[in-house]
C-alpha cells in the first residue's frame, strides 16, 4: 500500500500524496516478493471461463451460470471451514463425510421424526459442532496428529452415515423450506436489493476505512484505487444479478425460472461474517499468530489449545451447513452424501484459492474463489462431454499447480525477507 507520509523540509511540513502509479508499483513489488494472494486463482478463473466459452458457447447461458452457483455451493461452504484448519497448518480429512453425517441427522429428524425444518437444521449444526469439539480435543489435548485423527473419523463417519440411513437406502426430503435452499431463487427485485446492500455496504466500509486512516496519518490507498475497487465490485455483481434475473425456463407458460439462487446470499453472509472474524477480531489475529509460529504465540499468552480446538469446531460446523445445502440440492440423503470427491474438491478449493498448506496465510475469500475454479472445471468439462476420470485428472493438476505456486511464493518471500 502507498502512504500519506508527512516529512519535514526545514520548518515546513510536506505531505507525500499517494498516487495510483505508486500503488501499482508497490503491488508489483509485493508480487515479485512472493505475496501473490489470490492472483493465480483469479487469472485461472478468467482463463478457464474464456476457454470454455469459446469451446461451448452454452457455458455463458443464464441457465448454466445459475447452475455454477448451486453446483459448487456445498463444496465452497465446506472449504470455508477448512480454511481455518489450514491456517494452523492442520488438516481435516473427515470434513466431507462429517457433512454427510449432519445431512443424515437432518433428514432423519425432518422426514422420519416429522419435526419442523428449523429443529432439523439446528440438530445438524449442533452435530457438526460436537464433531469438531471431539476432533479438536483429540488433536490439541491428546496430541494425536490431525491427519491420523481425521483419517480415522473419515472412515468412521462413512459407517455412521450408513447406520443413520439404514444401509444402502436413501431418505427423501420434502420440506419446502429445505428444498428451497438450493433449488429456489430470489425474486428479481430482491436480487437487486441484495446487490444494493452488498455494494453499498462495501462502499461505506471502504470509504470509512480510507477516511479514518487518512485522518490518523496512517498508510492509505490512493482514493482512485478505492473507487476502482468499489466500481469493480459493482460491475461484477451487477452483471451477475442481471444475468441471473434473465428468464431461464424453456417454457414460461408452465414455469418461470429467474432470479439469484437463494444459496448465494447464504454464502455471501457467511463469507462476510467469517471474514470479519478473521480480519477484525482478536480471535482472528490469534489464529494467524498460532498458524505463523505456535511457540511464539504461546509465549505471547495466547491459549494455543483453545485456538486449535476452535478451528476444528468451525470446520465441522461449516461442513454441517455444506451438508444441509447438499441434501437440499439432491432432495435426499444417501450413502454418497459428503463422500466421493467432496472432500478432495473442498481442500482443493481452499488451496487453489490461495490458502497455504503450511499455515499462517489464507482468507475465507480464498475458498469462494477456489470453489468457483473447481465448479467451472467440473461444469465446463461436463459440457464438453469429458468423462469423470478426465475431470479428476485436470482438477488434480490444477491443485498441484496451486500448491507449487504456494511453495514457490513462500520460498521467494523468505529469500526477499518479506515474511
Amino acid at each position: 500500500m502507498t502512504s500519506t507520509a508527512v516529512r519535514k523540509v526545514g520548518p515546513v511540513a510536506v505531505t507525500d500524496t499517494p498516487t495510483v502509479g505508486g500503488h501499482v508499483r508497490n503491488y508489483i513489488s509485493r508480487v515479485r516478493g512472493g505475496d501473490i494472494g489470490a492472483l493465480p486463482a483469479v487469472l485461472g478463473l478468467v482463463v478457464l471461463c474464456t476457454v470454455f466459452s469459446i469451446m461451448r458457447p452454452s457455458f455463458l447461458s443464464a441457465q448454466n451460470f445459475a447452475n455454477l452457483f448451486t453446483q459448487g455451493a456445498a463444496v465452497t461452504l465446506i472449504a470455508m471451514g477448512l480454511v481455518f484448519v489450514l491456517l494452523l497448518g492442520e488438516i481435516d480429512l473427515s470434513a466431507g463425510f462429517a457433512s454427510g453425517v449432519c445431512a443424515a441427522v437432518l433428514a432423519n429428524i425432518v422426514t422420519k421424526a416429522g419435526l419442523p425444518w428449523y429443529v432439523a437444521v439446528l440438530a445438524a449444526v449442533v452435530t457438526g459442532l460436537v464433531i469438531g469439539l471431539v476432533l479438536g480435543f483429540l488433536v490439541a489435548k491428546i496430541g494425536i496428529p490431525s491427519f491420523v485423527v481425521t483419517l480415522a473419523a473419515f472412515l468412521a463417519f462413512q459407517g455412521i452415515v450408513l447406520l443413520l440411513i439404514s444401509g444402502g437406502s436413501n431418505i427423501s426430503i420434502r420440506d419446502e423450506v429445505l428444498v428451497a435452499i438450493a433449488n429456489r431463487n430470489l425474486t428479481p427485485t430482491l436480487g437487486w436489493l441484495f446487490f444494493a446492500v452488498l455494494v453499498g455496504g462495501y462502499a461505506a466500509l471502504q470509504l470509512l476505512r480510507h477516511r479514518k486512516r487518512i485522518s490518523r496519518g496512517l498508510l492509505a490507498d490512493p482514493f482512485p484505487v478505492v473507487l476502482t475497487r468499489i466500481g469493480g465490485l459493482a460491475v461484477v455483481l451487477g452483471l451477475a444479478v442481471y444475468i441471473l434475473n434473465l428468464e431461464r425456463s424453456r417454457n414460461v407458460l408452465i414455469n418461470s425460472l429467474k432470479g439469484v439462487p437463494i444459496v448465494v446470499p447464504i454464502i455471501a453472509v457467511l463469507l462476510i461474517f467469517w471474514t470479519f472474524v478473521l480480519q477484525r477480531t482478536s480471535y482472528g489475529r490469534h489464529v494467524y499468530a498460532v498458524g505463523g509460529n505456535r511457540e511464539a504465540a504461546r509465549r505471547a499468552g495466547i491459549n494455543v489449545d483453545r485456538i486449535r480446538i476452535s478451528v476444528f469446531v468451525i470446520c465441522s460446523t461449516m461442513a454441517a451447513i455444506g451438508g444441509i445445502v447438499a441434501a437440499s440440492r439432491a432432495n435426499s440423503v444417501d450413502p454418497n452424501t459428503g463422500g466421493s470427491n467432496v472432500l478432495l474438491y473442498a481442500v482443493g478449493a481452499a488451496v487453489i484459492g490461495g490458502t497455504s498448506l503450511f499455515g499462517g496465510k489464507g482468507r475465507v475469500l480464498d475458498a469462494v474463489l477456489g470453489g468457483a475454479v473447481v465448479a467451472v472445471i467440473d461444469n465446463g468439462m461436463g459440457l464438453m462431454g469429458y468423462e469423470a476420470g478426465v475431470k479428476y485428472v485436470v482438477t488434480g493438476v490444477v491443485l498441484l499447480l496451486a500448491a507449487s505456486v504456494d511453495a514457490f511464493s513462500r520460498r521467494r518471500a523468505a529469500a526477499t525477507g518479506t515474511r
